[in-house]
């Protein structure tokens, strides 16, 4: 009752207001008894002879359940719950993501991009949907955070989560239904830049037996405006101004369910179909302008289309075999589509003194099909001795049927390639005494990627297979069993496979002047796995009134290092892009987080809930000669700090968020270097509650909008090249109502 109590919000009168448990009269009397009942020394009056002692009982909220489940696991984790997840109103899973400790997000502020832990790029984080590996062509940007439950952040890889973890592993738990509860309904309308959007979150609880579960749908109508600028000087070709302004039109829907049925003798059955469907249409301007010698510029339009779509079917069956045995079978399978064209027209065909052409007129299309099924089984047993044995087998298969034409009709190009992966693993978690727990486990996977490359009728078989045997182990020492302080440390051995587009990659001219900085691009079918071994060592304290303090420090050192790299192709007299293994490197860093009420610090303060990270990097690739050899796109530091708080006199909860990237500089070979500008985001927002079951949210997002710069340089001596773009940024300001039905 107690637990159910703390659910209901109301409003209240001011002087009968608390800002952490909006509750009505009846329900704070009530919770109130609750509260008041387990404290010890309160009441100095003896207990009546026929009430039977119950114990301590502690009254926790959600946030504090999953602060508790963090406590407990062996192997590091941060579990993010519902609460956290829809406090900020955000309208992308990945804007909840960028808060977390160590998470960047790639790109331009409000553009979404790939997910990196540890400042590591793409490939390093191991993203996961219910514990399984995502679907081919699916992106976290494609969920809201309506859809998910939770999110679990493991820092350092265990063998039943995978190993393709080097920077760790993101897992989102997609939303569970709530018998009791009603659904919850949210219209959404933004804008930027002086451009609408509109987007509708639906979730709806079943009340059906013997089935349970959530549907859970997502629409959306947006507008995004782009403009950059990007200066070239050179000395290969003539230095050069390129606008680009472009207007893209997405339409999209998402939907999924998690049904659940459950049988005798703890068998169940989950199934979570997924859809997803969106549509693209943009169209740019492009004008380039010379900025040496005689002056020159051609300007031409930008045509694109795309349409992706995706449906997947994922199931659980979990049976108790015995009191102590159990037995679980997860199984997958699903299909991906995409289409894409971009046409380039309009183009003069202005020729600069190289002799090649300021902007040409072309076309480019990606057409695919990819099909995924997984299958695995899990078997676990606790014994007598406090021991959690888990041992599992994993298979999964990836089948990638493309097609493709790219700048010119004679460079077309189509693709057929597969990924086989199984796996093999088995771990133990036990508690060794009160002070003690550990955790071993191994894993042996195993990847082979297959692939037919066709360009202007010539076919070319690659093959890469690859096998990594890794293993982990885990342990948490309590100095005092009674305190809620302890120190966790973790031996483990990770790897990153090359992706199947870095491997059997068509080849894929530039549309622009070909160039250093303006490279074709192609796979590469040699690459090797990259290895890591990592060590990470973490203090937590939790604290007794909520909230926790931690610092963790890791190192990571890396063999088989895979980058890509632009090379001079004398045969052709190109400049070819392609990803190719270029040695060794080492990681580290230290990450910092507090969780806390402000009144627990400051006697008669503001009862504030604040969140503060900073995480600090530093990489070295070992072959590569300093300053700024780091790894790619790894910033030296990155910071959140934000704050939310109830006020006591009005149905009004005010938060926000503060994010800092700084810029940084990345020497990528001897003769390349990149550079990423800073990163600057503060989002706040305001709640109005008003009613019980409804309220109006107003969120402002890049406040202060910071444009965006991004460079490249070659340099070998006798050559030079620079390119310098950057991206403007707007302010987003959206307006949601928020019910219950």
């Amino acid at each position: 009752m107690c637990q159910i109590l703390s659910t209901f919000p109301t409003v209240n009168p001011p002087e009968l207001t608390d800002p952490i448990f909006p509750l009505s009269a009846t329900a704070r009397g009530l919770l109130a008894l609750c509260l008041l009942s387990p404290l010890e020394g309160l009441m100095a009056q003896p207990a009546p002879a026929n009430v039977t002692d119950m114990g301590r009982v502690e009254i926790r909220s959600n946030r504090d359940n999953d602060t508790e489940a963090r406590r407990e696991s062996t192997a590091a984790k941060i579990v993010i719950g519902r609460e956290e997840i829809e406090k900020q109103g955000d309208a992308t899973l990945g804007e909840v993501l960028k808060r977390l400790p160590g998470v960047t997000i790639g790109g331009p502020p409000g553009r979404g991009g790939a997910i990196r832990m540890r400042g590591l790029g793409n490939g390093y984080t191991q993203i996961l949907i219910d514990g399984e590996r995502m679907p081919p062509g699916f992106s976290v940007d494609q969920l809201t955070p309506e859809q998910v439950e939770k999110i679990e952040i493991m820092r350092a890889p265990t063998a039943e989560t995978g190993a393709r973890a080097i920077a760790g592993t993101i897992n989102i738990v997609m939303r569970e239904g709530q018998k009791a509860s009603p659904d919850d309904l949210k219209l959404t309308r933004s804008t930027e830049h002086g451009y609408g959007s509109s987007q509708i979150n639906w979730v709806h609880n079943l009340q059906t037996e013997p089935v349970s579960g959530t549907f859970t749908l997502s629409a959306m109508d947006n507008y995004r405006y782009d403009e950059s600028t990007t200066v070239t000087e050179s000395s290969l070709i003539t230095d050069r101004v390129r606008d680009v302004t472009g207007l893209a039109h997405r339409k999209g829907m998402h939907a999924n369910a998690r049904l659940q049925w459950k049988g005798e003798q703890g068998r169940s059955l989950v199934l979570t179909p997924f859809v997803v469907y969106s549509e693209n249409d943009s169209r740019g301007q492009i004008a380039v302008r010379t900025t040496e010698g005689a002056p020159l510029s051609d300007a031409a339009q930008s045509l694109s289309k795309s349409r992706f779509s995706m449906a997947r079917l994922n199931g659980q069956w979990t049976e108790r075999l015995s009191a102590d045995d159990r037995l679980e079978v997860r199984f997958g399978g699903g299909q991906t589509t995409y289409d894409y064209r971009m046409d380039q027209i309009g183009a003069a065909g202005v020729a600069s003194s190289s002799g090649q052409p300021l902007l040409r007129n072309g076309f480019e299309t990606q057409n695919f099909v990819d099909s995924s099924y997984s299958l695995n089984g899990k078997w676990s047993r606790v014994l007598d001795n406090g021991h959690q044995i888990v041992s599992g087998v994993e298979v999964e298969t990836v089948k990638r049927d493309e097609q493709g034409n790219a700048a010119l009709s004679e460079d077309g190009g189509n693709l057929t390639a597969s990924t086989r992966r199984w796996a093999i693993y088995t771990q133990d978690e036990f508690k060794i005494n009160p002070q003690w727990s550990a955790y071993g486990g191994l894993r042996y996977e195993n990847l082979l990627t297959e692939g037919t490359v066709t360009t202007n009728g010539i076919s070319a078989l690659k093959h890469n297979d690859s096998g990594v045997l890794t293993p982990l182990l885990h342990a948490v020492y309590k100095p005092d069993p009674q305190k809620r302080d302890q120190i966790r440390m973790s031996l483990t051995r990770s790897y990153k496979t090359p992706s199947l587009y870095q491997l059997v990659a068509r080849y894929v001219p530039s549309l622009g002047e070909n160039s250093w900085t303006q490279a074709d691009r192609t796979g590469n079918p040699d690459l090797k796995p990259e290895l890591a071994t990592g060590v990470d060592l973490a203090f937590e304290r939790y604290l007794e009134q909520g909230g926790l303090l931690s610092a963790n420090v890791f190192r990571r050192n890396i063999s088989n290092l895979i980058r890509s790299t632009t090379s001079y192709n004398a045969s052709t007299g190109r400049y070819i892009s392609s990803p190719t293994n270029v040695g060794d490197a080492v990681t580290q860093g230290l990450e910092l987080e507090a969780k806390f009420r402000l009144d627990q610090w400051f006697a008669n303060a503001w009862p504030v809930d604040v969140r503060a990270n900073a995480s600090f990097f530093h990489s070295q690739v070992l072959d590569v000669p300093g300053p700024n050899n780091r790894l790619d796109q790894q910033p030296n530091m990155t910071a959140n700090l934000g704050g939310d708080y109830r006020l006591r006199s009005l149905p009004l909860t005010l938060g926000g968020n503060f994010n800092w990237n700084p810029a940084f500089d990345t020497r990528r070979t001897d003769q390349q270097w990149a550079y990423q500008g800073v990163k600057r985001v503060l989002d706040v927002y305001g709640l109005w509650k008003l009613s019980p079951t409804a309220g109006l949210r107003l969120t402002v997002s890049n406040l202060t909008p910071l444009d965006y710069t991004t460079g490249s340089t070659f340099r070998n001596g006798t050559q030079y090249e620079s390119a310098s773009t950057t991206a403007r940024n707007w302010r987003n300001i959206q307006l949601r109502l928020e019910m219950k039905i």
